[in-house]
C-alpha cells in the first residue's frame, strides 16, 4: 500500500489497520450512515422497502468488502462488487432509476466514507507527520476501490436493463398480439395496465418500415431504435393525449398507436406534416382514427391494408399512404389475390390493360371521367387537359378496350381503380 508521495520508508500498514478495525466494529453502524446520506441526497433512490433495503444491504455489503481490504491488504484489482450491491444495480435498471444516479451514489458514499475515515484518525494516536501519508493510503485505496466497483456495477447495470428492455417489450408484444386477435374476451382495464396503453381512447394506428430491409443484425437492430425514436417524436409533435405504443413487427418495421382522449380530425394531416418534414425517415401506412378496443383492432387492420397496397403497387415510394386516400381500401378488399385480380383487371379491360406508358393516359383519363359523373368538363380540369384531349382519350380508352361501358360500367371502374392503385402489379406485360 504505498501512495503518491508517501516516504517508501515509513510502514503506515498497521495505522490502516488500526484505522479499518475500529471502523470495522461499527460497520453496520456507518452503513446506516451512509445510506440515510444517500437517501437524501439522491431522491432517485427512494423507492419502495424492498429497495430501500437492498440499498442498505449494498452500502453494508461494500463497507464491508473495502475495510476488509484494508485491514488484509487485498489488492483492489481482486475484489468483486459484492452479491447485495450487484442486485442493487439489477433491481434499479429494472425500476428505470437513472444509472447516474447509480454512480453518484457511489460517488457521494465515496466523499461520506473519506468524511469518517478523517474522523476515525483523530482518534487514533498517529505521530503527526504519518498522518498525511496514512490517509493519502486509505483515501487512494477507497478511490480504486470505487473506481473498480462503479465500473462492474454500470455493466451489470447495463446488461440488466438490455435483458429488461427486451423481456418486457416481448411480453408487450405478446399482450399487444392477444388484443389485436380478439379471439377470447379482453378484460381492457387490464390490457391497459399491461400494456401500459389508453385503450378506452381514441387511436390512430402506422405500420412503419424501411424500403431497404438490413442484412446485419446490428443494423437491424438500428432500424427498430430509429423507428422507435420516430413514433416518440411524432407523438410529441402531434400532440397526443398520452405516449404512444410502439411494437416490432419484425427487424425492420413497426406498428404504432398514437392515443387521444377524444376524436382529433387533424391528426393525419398533423402526421403527413411531421413525416414530410423528416427526410430519411420511414414509410407510413396510416389507419382511420377509431375509439376503443374495436377502434384499436380496426385502425391497425386498416393501416396493414393500405401497406400491403403500397408495397404490393410500388406506391411505397410516395412514403405514406392511408387508409383513407381515395380507393385505397377498396383497392386493399379486392387486391387479396394479385394473380385473381390481375386476370379479372385483362378481362375487364381487354388491351387497355397493358403495361406501357400510353395505356397508362388512357386508362387514367377514363377513371377521371367516370368518376366525374361522366362530365369530360368536369374531368379536364381536374386533368388540366383540354376538353377535347379528354374527348379523345374517353374514346380512345373505350377503344382500346374493345366494347362499350353502358353493361358493365361498375366493372370497369372497379378495374381501373385496381390499376390506380396496384399499377404494374395487375397489368398485362407487353410481349417483347
Amino acid at each position: 500500500m504505498t501512495a503518491s508521495g508517501r516516504d517508501a520508508d515509513v510502514d503506515v500498514h498497521p495505522y490502516v489497520v488500526e484505522i479499518a478495525t475500529r471502523m470495522n466494529e461499527r460497520v453496520t453502524q456507518i452503513s446506516a450512515i451512509l445510506r440515510h446520506n444517500l437517501e437524501d441526497e439522491i431522491p432517485e433512490l427512494h423507492g419502495d422497502p424492498r429497495t430501500i433495503d437492498l440499498l442498505g444491504a449494498s452500502v453494508e455489503g461494500n463497507v464491508d468488502t473495502v475495510l476488509h481490504a484494508l485491514r488484509h491488504d487485498i489488492p483492489v484489482a481482486r475484489i468483486l462488487a459484492p452479491a447485495a450491491a450487484i442486485e442493487y444495480a439489477r433491481r434499479l435498471a429494472q425500476h428505470g432509476i437513472p444509472l447516474t444516479a447509480l454512480i453518484r451514489a457511489y460517488r457521494v458514499g465515496q466523499r461520506r466514507m473519506t468524511d469518517l475515515v478523517f474522523a476515525e484518525l483523530r482518534e487514533v494516536g498517529i505521530p503527526p507527520e504519518d498522518r498525511v501519508t496514512v490517509m493519502e493510503t486509505i483515501t487512494g485505496i477507497l478511490f480504486e476501490y470505487i473506481d473498480s466497483i462503479t465500473e462492474q456495477v454500470a455493466a451489470i447495470y447495463e446488461r440488466e436493463r438490455e435483458q429488461w428492455l427486451e423481456s418486457q417489450n416481448s411480453i408487450r408484444a405478446v399482450r399487444v398480439r392477444e388484443v389485436l386477435a380478439g379471439r377470447k374476451p379482453v378484460d381492457v382495464d387490464a390490457a391497459t395496465e399491461s400494456i401500459r396503453y389508453p385503450l378506452r381512447w381514441h387511436h390512430l394506428a402506422l405500420v412503419m418500415w424501411y424500403a431497404d430491409s438490413a442484412d446485419d443484425s446490428d443494423e437491424r437492430d438500428q432500424l427498430l431504435t430509429r423507428l422507435q425514436r420516430f413514433v416518440r417524436e411524432l407523438a410529441e409533435a402531434v400532440g397526443t393525449g398520452a405516449g404512444p405504443l410502439f411494437v416490432a413487427a419484425d427487424r425492420g418495421s413497426g406498428w404504432a398507436w398514437l392515443p387521444y382522449r377524444s376524436a382529433h380530425p387533424e391528426a393525419i394531416a398533423a402526421i403527413r406534416a411531421f413525416a414530410g418534414s423528416r427526410p430519411g425517415g420511414p414509410h407510413l401506412a396510416i389507419g382511420e382514427q377509431a375509439a376503443g378496443i374495436a377502434g384499436f383492432r380496426r385502425s391497425h387492420q386498416q393501416a396493414q391494408a393500405a401497406r400491403s397496397v403500397a408495397v404490393t403497387s410500388g406506391l411505397a415510394a410516395q412514403r405514406i399512404i392511408t387508409a383513407g386516400d381515395p380507393g385505397v381500401a377498396a383497392a386493399a378488399l379486392l387486391g387479396g389475390t394479385i394473380a385473381a385480380a390481375r386476370e379479372w383487371v385483362g378481362e375487364t379491360l381487354g388491351d387497355l390493360a397493358a403495361d406501357n406508358d400510353n395505356d397508362a393516359r388512357l386508362r387514367e383519363t377514363l377513371r377521371v371521367f367516370l368518376g366525374a359523373g361522366s362530365s369530360y368538363k368536369a374531368a379536364a380540369a381536374e386533368l388540366d387537359l383540354h376538353f377535347n384531349s379528354v374527348k379523345y382519350r374517353v374514346g380512345r380508352a373505350i377503344s382500346r378496350r374493345g366494347r362499350p361501358l353502358a353493361e358493365d360500367r361498375l366493372d370497369v371502374e372497379i378495374a381501373l381503380l385496381l390499376c390506380h392503385c396496384y399499377g404494374s402489379a395487375v397489368l398485362r406485360a407487353e410481349s417483347s
